[in-house]
């Protein structure tokens, strides 16, 4: 079973869903003038499968996530674009915000 972090954070108008995959919790990536840190504080909610996190994103109005394992399943999902995937020395990262 794949592993990522959820983290949600609620206020009285919007929820922020914040997924990383478990192993990129901790890291930066660069790639010239981009940067990426895949901070402890932003990313560490709880463990949880991506099957978990994708149903926290359903319900989510700002989407944050990194990582393949979970960016893929998005894609695949229908709830990201694969042309709004950013790379980062290699690594996947999306951003979503529903109006």
């Amino acid at each position: 079973m794949d592993e990522v972090f959820l983290n949600v954070f609620k206020d009285p108008k919007h929820i922020l869903v914040a997924v990383c995959d478990r192993n990129l919790l901790g890291s930066t990536f660069r790639e010239g003038r981009l940067k990426l840190e895949v901070k402890a504080d932003f990313y560490k909610g709880v463990p949880a499968s991506i099957e978990e996190a994708l149903k926290a994103i359903d319900s989510a109005d700002v989407i944050n996530l990194v990582g393949k394992g979970i960016v893929d399943a998005a894609v695949r999902e229908g709830l990201a674009d694969s042309s709004a995937v950013l790379h980062i020395d290699g690594v996947p990262h999306v951003q979503i915000v529903r109006l």
